[in-house]
């Protein structure tokens, strides 16, 4: 269908269902100038939606976009059961690949196998070829002797780095396909604005502002992204003025996103810091000590940047919680997986988003039995952040997930896969609550909103991604199949 805006001063969508009524709603100047039952048009391209439900435009609130858009193209290890079962598909890809190609894999969960990795038996099936497997949770990276050797890294017998060294060596690997990433980028976003997704927050790993500025000077067209800062270029952020929200290019599609800083790992690597012990014996690895956590959102806020905090584990996120009450700051803590329950309600008394990935729970169920024995009822709370007036913003923290939020919903409503029964299901939360979380606090459109909207082909009970019809960015139809 062609763009209906186009020559046009604005745009009325006629018979859209909204909150149960069927309305009109006219755009102007990319937002939503009016909302009644039949209203008058005044010269506006008109788009009848027959009553097809219609929200405000779904946003990820956590994705590694360079990181997420090249795992598309990396072997996909998660089916894996096991370390041998990773080496036969690592050996079956080596046979594939062009002589001196580098052979990437992502997604392995070593934390459930019943055997354990090693070098020797990674080399046995690599020979000389550089192998990079990247751990499910991304804080873990398994390489063969020659990849070690290209990076200049040291890892032990069993050939693993985790944590900072695992994120420089991936960071390293995605410059080895470094004339493809663009395209990449484009072809995941595009994918997500055809499942309604008409904003993202980027917080990969790199001096953001720069990346985004070249492809907005390429012409980027949406879906809307905010940049994130890491915690070691604050200072350089204040410098150029850089204020979480404010714009990186004229355009304004692109903004300032929030500052953010890791103080733990992750629960695959058993890295996330955790008051009780995991089977190994270990409480996983605090990387900010609390005095240096407390200085950096100080910093941060006095920057105008909004802190987001990656905290895992119960005892970092305590850590957090313990640092945005000293500094006296809003923010988010990034995850969130593990929560003592005397710290779920210091979240709405704080004014601390949960800025959770629910997607996760459903990959991590198994996982957390296994290291989080007898606390999984404290994990991915949600219903009780809810009730204790928490704010949950939803992301995918792609590419440990799809970037695709009716899944992040559908977990959260559901906490399972078809045919599973639910997780914790007394953490189920409503719909309703879930389209909140992934549409900046509220999906029922107003007045004076950007026109940031999706239209649903089906019922909005099905949580079907592949139902949306219409993504409005700015009042401009970028895609429509109606």
């Amino acid at each position: 269908m062609a763009d209906p805006t186009r020559g046009v001063t604005g745009l009325l969508l006629r018979r859209a269902r909204v909150d149960g009524a069927v309305v009109d709603l006219r755009i102007r100047d990319g937002r939503v100038a009016a909302i009644a039952p039949e209203l008058v048009a005044e010269g506006e391209g008109v788009v009848d939606l027959d009553g097809r439900v219609v929200l405000r435009g779904l946003w990820d609130e956590h994705v590694h976009v360079t990181q997420a858009a090249l795992a598309a193209a990396s072997l996909p290890l998660g089916g894996a059961g096991s370390a041998a079962e990773t080496l036969a598909l690592v050996r079956a890809a080596v046979d594939r690949a062009a002589p001196g190609e580098p052979v990437v894999g992502m997604g392995f969960q070593d934390g459930v196998w019943p055997d354990r990795p090693t070098r020797a038996a990674l080399d046995a099936v690599a020979g000389e070829r550089t192998v990079v497997l990247v751990s499910h949770d991304v804080h873990a990276v398994w390489l063969s002797s020659a990849a070690a050797r290209r990076f200049g890294v040291s890892p032990g017998e069993d050939g693993m780095l985790r944590e900072g060294p695992a994120f420089a060596v991936g960071q390293r690997t995605n410059a080895l396909a470094a004339e493809r990433v663009e395209h990449a980028v484009v072809d995941l976003l595009a994918a997500a604005v055809r499942r309604g997704v008409v904003g993202v927050v980027d917080l990969e790993m790199t001096w953001n502002r720069d990346v985004w500025l070249e492809r907005a000077a390429d012409g980027w067209a949406g879906p809307r992204i905010e940049a994130g800062v890491y915690g070691v270029d604050v200072e350089r952020a204040g410098r150029l003025g850089l204020r979480t929200g404010g714009p990186i290019d004229p355009s304004g599609l692109v903004r300032v996103g929030p500052m953010k800083v890791l103080i733990d790992g992750a629960l695959n690597t058993r890295t996330a810091y955790c008051v009780d012990p995991y089977p190994d014996g270990g409480t996983g690895v605090l990387t900010v000590p609390p005095d240096e956590l407390t200085a950096l959102l100080r910093r941060s806020a006095a920057a105008g940047l909004l802190p987001a905090v990656h905290a895992i584990g119960d005892a970092a996120v305590t850590i957090a919680l313990d640092a945005f009450e000293a500094v006296g700051v809003r923010g988010r803590i990034e995850h969130a997986q593990l929560i003592a329950d005397a710290d779920v309600p210091r979240f709405g008394a704080l004014g601390v988003t949960a800025s959770v990935q629910p997607a996760h729970l459903l990959d991590d169920r198994e996982v957390a039995a296994e290291h989080w024995p007898g606390r999984t009822g404290r994990a991915y709370p949600l219903r009780a952040l809810l009730e204790t007036g928490a704010t949950l913003a939803f992301g995918s923290d792609a590419p440990v997930a799809p970037l695709d939020p009716w899944r992040a919903i559908r977990a959260a409503v559901e906490r399972a896969l078809p045919g599973e029964a639910p997780w914790h299901p007394e953490q189920r939360i409503p719909l309703e609550a879930a389209l909140d979380a992934s549409t900046r606090g509220r999906a029922r459109p107003q007045v004076g909103d950007a026109a940031d909207l999706i239209a649903l082909d089906g019922p909005l009970k099905a949580l079907d991604p592949d139902a949306v019809a219409l993504t409005l960015i700015a009042g401009t139809a970028v895609h429509s199949t109606l």
